[in-house]
């Protein structure tokens, strides 16, 4: 558990029912003790795959009015839709497998939530409790297993203890820093007999996550806002984790402060609103990069510092002071040192700051559009007149290819465009991943599902599975890469027998995109190994097209899965054919997408370099008009 002990009070289960009247005790199998259990914790959907150790409880899971099962294809699909369904949620997400290697084809999703903070409860089946530790069939020791990457794990061998292991799993995901958790469960635990009543009394002696910042730092916080001549709000996933989005934008428009939002906290802040510069970091806006670098204070809100944000850290924002909020006290200063570090839930930081700033400005939280925190500065205006010259001069934009073939990012930009509102996108990791952030709008949190942290190839399709259950009012787009999705796209038979309607995007460019474009930059294009449609002898760099043949066809792929299959080459028929997917709505749609293989990701910071090194296209370094240059 990452959060540290403290002299809060003792927290209560999370479970839906805690402080209802307890029921009479019911007697049953610990299998039945489980499936009760997930139900009184307010699990409605559970994906995953049965297997002899688990088996005991899909037996009952049969008899459950409360909680569907999604049988997916793999168990990495299972706990990437369990990601996908809680990040679109907001909800906990739940996967199940059986023992060994059902339990360690977990591992990789759970790391992945692990990295993002999603709140995940993992239910693995183990051997028999007198068999543990012989190296039996099927036998892998999972909490020892994950636990570099989870938040806690529990091995469970008495059937009595599962209604209480389990709304302590809920609690401990959902709560402080949420993360994933798994609750490894004896073969003969679930066989077992046992009394099941509710709510369970929890037992987590040292397990008091901090909500409530300090007054003092507040207070500091809003002292140095007030002085400050060039601040910015760098906005991390906490934001959204903490449901605090609207506290986010009072705040902004209270200081009027520039806004910045990494990856994870896309939809947290309007891409639209004037206020804000967009991601910072390795493949950030030239805007967002270089006001970090510039800033003379950076209010980090949720955020943690990484070294896609920062670039060369010793290099990173030179001149700026650093108030740095999280609700997990490990993070403050571990990358770089804060000069007021607070320990809080981002909602309540963020309330009273708003508070904390009024006061010190002495005004009250200005009336829309009024201007009433950069009136009363002198010299903000300057801060704001290099802001907006650096947005202007470095926009986000792409060429349009010469040889008539479709445009990767024009594909991405079109589908957002023709999208309909509340639209969810789920995105692999790549260069399209970061087309889909750049030119994509995103309004509103949770529209925005992607692996950050851990960057996981293969997230995309089960995670739009998982989000459109959640979510299944909205439209779900994945938006994928043809290499990122060979590696999960058995998922989309899971989505046609189980009515999930979702829409995959295939920006096919033949090969292994970002890969292939570092080994362009740095690598004197050297192609080896990148290109995913040709033979053993591999690419030799010659010539662009990506058009002959497929291997696989993607479209026939999603036609043997159920899908409706579709294949777009033609940038005159790119609109009718988004249209054409988003009216099927009965089926899951793949569209394949033939896009030209040149295409790069820009603006970029290469690995290792300072964030001044930022480079808003190929060849083109900023001007940023001061002595530093």
């Amino acid at each position: 558990m990452t959060e540290q002990a403290t002299g809060a009070p003792k927290p209560q289960p999370r479970a839906r029912t805690v402080g209802q009247q307890q029921a009479a005790p019911v007697e049953m199998t610990g299998a039945q003790s489980l499936i009760r259990s997930l139900e009184e914790s307010g699990t409605d959907t559970v994906f995953g795959i049965p297997g002899g150790a688990i088996l005991p409880a899909y037996d009952p899971m049969m008899d459950s009015a409360r909680v569907r099962h999604v049988l997916v294809r793999h168990e990495q699909g299972a706990g990437h839709a369990a990601t996908g369904y809680a990040q679109a949620t907001g909800k906990v997400g739940v996967c199940m497998a059986t023992s060994g290697p059902g339990a360690t084809n977990l591992v990789t999703p759970l790391a992945d939530a692990h990295m993002d903070s999603v709140p995940l409860v993992a239910i693995t089946g183990q051997v028999a409790s007198g068999a543990i530790g012989t190296d039996a069939f099927q036998e892998a020791d999972i909490c020892g297993i994950s636990m570099p990457v989870t938040k806690h794990n529990f091995l469970v061998t008495d059937p009595d203890e599962i209604p209480r292991t389990i709304a302590e799993a809920f609690h401990i995901a959902s709560t402080g820093r949420p993360g994933p958790v798994v609750v490894d469960i004896a073969k003969d635990a679930l066989q077992g007999r046992t009394t099941f009543s509710w709510p369970p009394v929890p037992d987590l002696p040292g397990y008091r996550p901090v909500t409530k910042p300090h007054a003092k730092q507040i207070r500091e916080a809003a002292k140095l806002l007030a002085e400050a001549r060039r601040p910015v709000l760098y906005v991390g996933g906490g934001v959204i984790k903490a449901q605090a989005t609207a506290e986010l934008r009072i705040l902004a428009e209270l200081t009027k402060a520039p806004v910045t939002t990494t990856l994870m906290a896309i939809g947290s802040f309007p891409d639209s609103h004037p206020q804000h510069l967009g991601m910072p970091g390795m493949h950030g806006s030239v805007a967002a990069v270089t006001s970090l670098q510039k800033a003379d204070l950076i209010i980090a809100l949720g955020a943690r510092f990484d070294d896609r944000v920062t670039g060369k850290l010793d290099s990173f924002a030179p001149l700026a002071k650093i108030v740095h909020a999280d609700i997990d006290p490990a993070e403050i200063g571990k990358n770089r040192a804060a000069d007021v570090p607070i320990v809080g839930d981002a909602r309540e930081v963020i309330a009273d700051l708003v508070v904390a700033v009024q006061n010190e400005l002495g005004t009250a939280a200005p009336a829309e559009g009024a201007d009433a925190y950069s009136a009363a500065r002198a010299g903000y205006q300057d801060w704001w007149t290099q802001l907006n010259r650096w947005r202007e001069t470095y926009p986000l934009g792409y060429d349009l290819p010469e040889d008539g073939s479709l445009s990767p990012q024009q594909v991405i930009q079109r589908i957002g465009r023709l999208a309909p509102d509340d639209t969810v996108y789920a995105a692999g990791v790549g260069q399209h991943q970061m087309w889909a952030a750049h030119f994509i709008d995103y309004e509103k949190p949770a529209t925005w599902l992607n692996s950050g942290g851990l960057g996981t190839m293969g997230y995309a399709v089960p995670a739009a599975l998982g989000a459109k259950v959640g979510r299944p009012q909205s439209t779900v787009w994945a938006i994928d890469g043809d290499g990122c999705f060979q590696m999960t796209n058995q998922e989309l038979a899971t989505a046609a027998l189980n009515g999930v309607p979702i829409k995959v995007a295939i920006i096919n460019n033949g090969a292994l995109g970002m890969v292939r474009q570092w080994q362009t930059l740095f690598y004197n294009q050297r192609y080896s190994n990148t290109k995913l449609h040709s033979g053993p002898g591999g690419d030799t760099g010659e010539g662009t097209s990506n058009k002959g043949t497929r291997c696989p066809d993607f479209v026939k792929l999603a036609e043997a899965m159920g899908c409706v299959g579709i294949r777009c080459e033609d940038p005159d028929e790119l609109d009718s054919v988004i249209e054409k997917a988003n009216a099927i709505n009965d089926r899951p749609v793949v569209v394949d997408f033939i896009v030209h293989e040149d295409a790069m990701v820009w603006p970029m910071v290469a690995a290792g370099t300072s964030n001044d090194e930022v480079m808003a296209a190929r060849g083109v370094r900023p001007d940023f008009g001061d002595s530093d240059d």
